[in-house]
């Protein structure tokens, strides 16, 4: 597998230290950076607030974005990093425990390339994190 870094954008830290643990499963090199709300996840993607001394022009290689956040919810997220040229290529998956329809249509209306509901059970999780790493990481193309 590559080694870019993958942004994980979840508020839950239970739903945050499952899906640690399952991309550590997958023996990926890749750096996780945790952002715990949609603000942080843009000032991550575009090298503002606290990641300010950061490269935005160094994209994560997937973002795995919540929708239900706070301060801004992922949709509005996906929505910002969309209209922006410098990071409107960047593969975002939606990985959330809603199942409304609303959702799903409104992130690939946005741009989402994959929307994945979060199984409540534990194993589950483990095993669905672990197969979207090997894809997005392993598998899955992107321009450079």
């Amino acid at each position: 597998m590559s080694s870019g870094t993958i942004l994980l954008v979840e508020d839950n830290p239970d739903d945050e230290m499952l899906a640690l643990r399952a991309l550590k499963k997958t023996q990926t090199q890749n750096t996780v950076v945790v952002a715990r709300d949609g603000e942080e996840a843009l000032d991550y993607v575009f090298g503002t607030g606290k990641f300010k001394n950061r490269d935005p022009n160094e994209t994560p290689q997937v973002i795995f974005l919540d929708i239900k956040l706070p301060k801004l919810n992922g949709l509005e997220v996906l929505k910002n990093i969309r209209r922006d040229q410098r990071t409107s290529l960047i593969p975002i998956v939606l990985l959330t425990s809603s199942d409304e329809e609303r959702d799903m249509v409104d992130g690939y209306r946005l741009g989402a390339n994959s929307y994945i509901n979060k199984p409540v059970d534990f194993d589950q999780f483990i095993d669905q994190v672990k197969v979207l790493g090997r894809y997005w990481l392993g598998i899955n193309k992107t321009p450079q």
